[in-house]
């Protein structure tokens, strides 16, 4: 089966051996993604605004690799603190309020840097039509 990979060109891509997305067939896999641009934290100590840029960026990824947020049937939300889940449920609404696929939010202890908020994984399912002329 031929795999199509998204890169995002994070410093912890090559180091950890990782990719932004994946597509392989009609099945999109958007790795745990976090609100960093350049290696900077976007949104210090903002929720929504992290939420918002993960799912843009989640976006970015299914797009390139044939998909939208459509496709989207799981997402999965880590979380530093549950007290902000409002915030966090309100950009996810956002993006998947016609959607609605199964979504878990979690809180853990920490992410890979103690400014970030959120981190979100993606799953999606092409449809038929969607897969017609993709190399």
């Amino acid at each position: 089966m031929n795999r199509t990979r998204v890169f995002t060109g994070s410093p912890w891509e090559p180091v950890v051996g990782y990719c932004r997305a994946i597509r392989a067939g009609n099945r999109i896999d958007v790795a745990g993604t976090t609100a960093m641009r350049d290696g900077e934290v976007v949104g210090i100590g903002n929720p929504y605004e992290q939420a918002r840029f993960v799912l843009q960026t989640i976006e970015q990824a299914l797009q390139e690799l044939g998909g939208q947020m459509s496709d989207v049937i799981r997402t999965r939300m880590f979380v530093t603190d549950i007290t902000l889940w409002e915030e966090f449920g309100r950009a996810h609404g956002e993006f998947f309020c016609d959607v609605q696929p199964v979504a878990t939010m979690v809180e853990v202890k920490s992410l890979i840097d103690p400014l970030l908020l959120i981190e979100i994984e993606a799953e999606a399912l092409l449809a038929e039509e969607t897969l017609k002329g993709w190399k």
